[in-house]
């Protein structure tokens, strides 16, 4: 029996790809991928005869009809979708008429770019004490923001915040950080294709500059923004250390020094 697999293609480097979507990769028989947001790179795993297709030019309805079309012909079909299929990745959409055609799906889950920017400028979305949320959203576009939902309503929670699909709105970034209360020198990331071999690039800035840093750099697409108040925490000269790793802190694996003693 076929099945079509939604393969979370990473960020950008195609080893980021986790083992059990590039083992996918390596028996499918046709693969789709994303190829305005997925190198096609990813492929490079593919056994030879595999029918690979890039889907940047085809709408919802063709990519619905491709992986019907090849659920016939192959057991194993995979659409690459760029960092996580469950994230901003039409995943549903394209479900449902798989469904209808009786064709059994799975998804692989895939490194966000949220996560990949974070990590490429080593920095912590949580601290203790600091912030432990992080609220993964954007910027209302052609695309509205339900109701509760608008950044500045979102940010006056003054946690991490992760913007996707938002960087040709930094304007509207700015404006919606404000009327939430952020200062204008509250740090701001901007991490252009990270994980990109050769091509990432970071913005670091405030709340007052960010906008004009992303236009000197030229940054107008395929980016994540990040506003924390844990951004720059690796130069900060003192930290709340976390409990877990406490000496005088008891957990299932260990006693704490202080349990220890009595």
């Amino acid at each position: 029996m076929s099945k079509v697999w939604f393969v979370g293609a990473g960020p950008g480097d195609p080893e980021l790809l986790t083992l059990k979507g590039r083992d996918l990769v390596a028996r499918a028989g046709a693969i789709l991928y994303a190829g305005s947001l997925v190198s096609e790179a990813a492929t490079r795993w593919a056994p030879p005869g595999c029918e690979i297709a890039d889907s940047k030019e085809m709408t919802l309805e063709r990519i619905s009809a491709w992986l019907i079309e090849k659920a016939a012909a192959h057991e194993t079909v995979v659409r690459l979708q760029t960092g996580d299929p469950t994230l901003y990745g039409a995943l549903i959409e394209l479900v449902q008429p798989l469904d209808a055609a009786g064709i059994e799906v799975g998804v692989v889950p895939g490194v966000s770019s949220a996560m990949a920017a974070a990590a490429t400028a080593v920095e912590s979305l949580t601290l203790p004490e600091v912030t432990q949320t992080v609220i993964l959203t954007r910027v209302a576009g052609r695309t509205p923001m339900p109701e509760g939902e608008s950044l500045a309503e979102l940010a006056r929670h003054h946690c991490t915040l992760c913007l996707f699909l938002s960087i040709t709105l930094l304007k509207t970034v700015q404006s919606e950080l404000r009327a939430a209360g952020w200062r204008e020198d509250a740090p701001v990331l901007v991490v252009h294709k990270a994980s990109w071999p050769g091509e990432e690039a970071i913005v670091r800035g405030t709340l007052a500059d960010i906008r004009e840093k992303c236009r000197a750099a030229k940054i107008n697409n395929q980016a994540m923004i990040i506003a924390s108040p844990t951004l720059g925490a690796r130069q900060w000269p003192t930290l709340q250390k976390s409990k877990l790793y406490d000496a005088a802190f008891t957990h299932r694996f260990r006693k704490g020094a202080e349990a220890a003693t009595r």
